[in-house]
């Protein structure tokens, strides 16, 4: 016999390890699966959001997904004159005579001294900036702020917020999509600035012609020309003066040089004014013009303005942009679904709970019966599925039997505790260690094993008093009638006769 329990210890030990093991990978696996997905989802979403370092990115001459081949193609087709430019400041000196369109596709990749001279091209000269970042708007000196970023660009049409659109060539297109990044205009400024496309486009009026931010690449690559109506947003924003200067920079621009015009580099000076240091080509506002509002022309030397408007651009140029905050990068609907998330999960932890703080004991109104108690705690521990809990209720009070009659203090080790039980009844130790401090029961037949595992171990070495209460007798069947009644009599006469059942006594019948 004690061989056979032996064999079957270590058995049962190797199921509890494997059923525990099983409850884990059911937890751990959705767990796992979860994040593989979220995952893919990201590294899936980075790879397919184009990068504006890439090479060839929005380049008139690349002819790849992220290219801009086919959006010149189509300007060279309206007869619009397409100009490549991969140097800022001779961009800045092709835009400015005769008028034209500026166009910047990556305005990330402008060096913070070359930047703020986009502010100082002529009024004819139409500027349209792809996506530009935060520090490329202070730098310009352009009144605005990206108000929010979607998760991918969303095609809306020209009259989204129920205004037309300030530009009459996109008022007749449909959807296009324009819709990844959001512009606002900046606190405590009032310049007129007006949106369309759902404040995916602004336009900041510099008469006769404007500045342009488009928040998205999209309407001007070639994966994304031909869908919705990007081909004719493109066309129509940039052909509009008949000649495109387009920027072509393959990487961020390197520190500009500034020549005297002679030995073939552009001679240009960043300041706010654009201001040439040799009063060469590039010099005035480009129309014949003395000089663009706002530029002194009369007070003051030009030494005096650039030395003034050179520490307010610097300024301005080197701050480094601000870093984006979270809830920029995931669109609106995200952040309202996961507060709608956390909201069910508090009501559900509150209706799971049905009280805050811990109970509080009360008196009861009435005296319960011990056996009543018991059945209805273990009730509620069967509802609940509590097996671990009353598997440790049951260990603990055998143990709290055991120790004292082993002559062990409460804190003895368990290895212990289970020799000197297995010395006292004849088990292993093993399957004593098993049942005293195993693992927790998985259904309730291995509960009830246990419970009567521990009431054996606990009879053989504690036993119950021998002049304990004795036990209850047999309970009776309903249809069988009591015995009688003994009743005292005399020795010298026969036993007075029982009283009739239903008779109440000294009735006379």
């Amino acid at each position: 016999m004690s061989a056979q329990v032996t064999a079957v210890a270590p058995a049962r030990r190797a199921d509890a390890t494997g059923r525990r093991r099983r409850r884990r990978h059911r937890l751990l696996i959705p767990l796992g699966l979860a994040a593989l997905l979220l995952t893919t989802t990201l590294v899936t979403h980075a790879v397919d959001q184009p990068d504006p370092d890439d090479r060839g990115f929005l380049s008139p001459v690349a002819t790849g997904d992220d290219g801009g081949s086919r959006l010149a193609d189509a300007l060279r087709e309206r007869g619009v004159t397409v100009q490549r430019e991969t140097d800022t400041l001779r961009a800045l000196l092709a835009a400015r005579s005769p008028a034209a369109t500026l166009f910047v596709p990556t305005p990330a990749l402008l060096h913070p001294d070359t930047v703020g001279a986009l502010d100082s091209l002529p009024s004819a000269t139409r500027l349209v900036l792809v996506d530009p970042p935060r520090r490329v708007l202070a730098a310009v000196g352009l009144p605005m702020e990206p108000a929010g970023r979607r998760w991918a660009a969303q095609a809306v049409g020209p009259d989204a917020r129920g205004l037309a659109c300030p530009l009459p060539e996109l008022r007749q297109l449909g959807r296009v999509a324009v819709g990844l990044q959001r512009y606002a205009v900046a606190p405590g400024s009032s310049a007129p600035v007006r949106f369309c496309f759902a404040d995916g486009l602004a336009l900041l009026p510099r008469l006769p012609e404007s500045t342009v931010l488009v928040g998205a690449s999209d309407p001007f690559r070639n994966d994304r020309i031909d869908e919705w109506d990007n081909r004719a947003f493109a066309t129509a924003l940039l052909g509009g003066s008949g000649r495109v200067v387009w920027l072509d920079l393959d990487g961020p621009e390197p520190p500009p040089t500034f020549g005297n015009g002679s030995s073939g580099s552009p001679a240009w000076s960043p300041t706010p004014g654009g201001s040439t240091g040799n009063g060469g080509p590039g010099s005035g506002n480009g129309d014949g013009a003395p000089g663009r509002p706002g530029e002194n022309p009369g007070g003051g030397s030009d030494d005096e303005n650039q030395g003034e408007g050179d520490g307010e651009r610097d300024s301005q140029a080197d701050g480094s942009d601000p870093p984006n905050p979270l809830w920029s990068a995931f669109p609106s609907w995200l952040w309202a679904l996961l507060a709608q998330l956390a909201v069910a999960a508090l009501l559900a932890a509150l209706w799971r709970a049905r009280r805050l703080g811990p109970p509080t004991p009360e008196p009861l109104p009435v005296t319960v019966r011990s056996a009543e108690t018991v059945l209805g705690r273990a009730r509620l521990f069967q509802k609940a599925g509590a097996r671990d809990a009353v598997a440790r209720t049951l260990r603990t009070a055998a143990l709290d039997r055991l120790t004292p009659r082993l002559h062990l203090p409460p804190t003895a080790p368990p290895a212990d505790v289970a020799a000197a039980v297995a010395a006292r009844t004849g088990d292993a130790p093993g399957w004593t260690d098993e049942v005293l401090h195993g693992a927790e029961p998985e259904t309730d037949q291995d509960l009830l094993d246990l419970a009567r595992a521990l009431d054996r171990l606990t009879r053989t070495v504690a036993p119950p008093p021998a002049d304990g209460p004795p036990p209850l007798p047999a309970p009776r069947p309903a249809d069988e009638p009591p015995p009688p009644a003994a009743m005292p009599h005399s020795a010298d006469g026969p036993p007075p006769a029982a009283p009739h059942p239903h008779r109440a006594e000294g009735d006379p019948r």
